[in-house]
């Protein structure tokens, strides 16, 4: 066997074991063997049905299961790894034990990079991979928080790239974007000299530019409204940033993540409208 033919092998090998099928029949000349669909797999549409009504519901977990179900049956589906993926860091960040956040980071990082394995262009599995990436950085030193974000790059960079109109993606582009250009000094220095540099191309403007596309593409979105605003006011843009806060008071949350974020619109709308009217009435007392 030439070392090509052996390199392909090994290659379709170690997919092969990230995704849990049969080995067996690989061999030089056959990059992946046709193997018979596995039992059960009438199911699979079923429950694809059943997990994507789930999550129409916001029944996250129930949603999870069902796509477990799915991989049980077809562990390399593609859909079934990236939502599964993209769920498990939306039931972990609800929790604030940080041993079971990890749990559920850890689980969904396994399921985005099965994903990427089976559709390494796809803009689902590169978003899922980022955005597991950048929650287990929350839990992380600030040496692996550092080398997450470095790894996020090439990720989020991708989902948008793929799918221009997903404003997830643009959103979590956003958040990096500010996340990196925002390094403090230490952070900079440790990147530089141990990290090999500096992520590439991380800007403030490109993260107005991206949150913005975010609100657009999503204008209902209360946590869309909250990250723009945020950045607005940040770099001095008031108005900007009350006129977001504005629209998001007239949304209505669904989900308490979107309560959560709607209380915080309100109190930093509050606050600024506050901040406002002292600086007037001080105007008007030196008149």
């Amino acid at each position: 066997m030439s070392f090509s033919a052996f390199r392909s092998v090994c290659k379709v090998l170690v997919a092969c074991l990230l995704l849990g099928w049969p080995t067996g029949g690989v061999r030089a000349g056959h990059a992946v063997a046709a193997w018979p669909a596995p039992p059960g797999a009438f199911d699979v549409d079923r429950l694809l049905a059943e997990a994507r009504a789930l999550q129409k519901q916001y029944k996250d977990s129930e949603a999870l299961a069902k796509y477990e179900q799915v991989l049980g049956q077809v562990p390399g589906h593609y859909e079934a790894l990236w939502q599964a993926a993209v769920l498990s860091v939306r039931i972990g960040a609800r929790y604030t034990d940080e041993t079971r956040k990890a749990a559920y980071f850890s689980a969904a990082r396994l399921y985005s990079t099965r994903a990427l394995v089976v559709k390494p262009e796809g803009a689902e599995g590169n978003y899922a991979e980022a955005l597991a990436l950048a929650n287990q950085a929350t839990l992380l030193s600030a040496r692996g928080r550092l080398i997450a974000y470095k790894e996020m790059r090439e990720y989020v960079f991708k989902a948008t790239e793929k799918a221009p109109r997903w404003a997830e993606a643009w959103q979590l582009l956003g958040r990096w974007h500010y996340r990196v250009d925002h390094y403090n000094p230490l952070e900079r220095a440790y990147s530089k000299l141990i990290l090999g540099g500096m992520p590439n191309g991380a800007s403030t403007r490109r993260a107005l530019v991206a949150l913005a596309k975010a609100h657009e593409l999503a204008p209902l979105r209360i946590e869309f409204c909250y990250d723009l605003a945020r950045v607005r006011l940040n770099q001095g843009q008031r108005s900007q940033a009350i006129a977001v806060l504005q629209e998001a008071a007239q949304l209505t949350p669904v989900t308490s993540e979107e309560l959560e974020m709607s209380r915080r619109c309100r109190a930093l709308l509050v606050q600024l409208n506050r901040k406002m009217l002292k600086q007037l009435h001080h105007k008007i007392r030196q008149t």
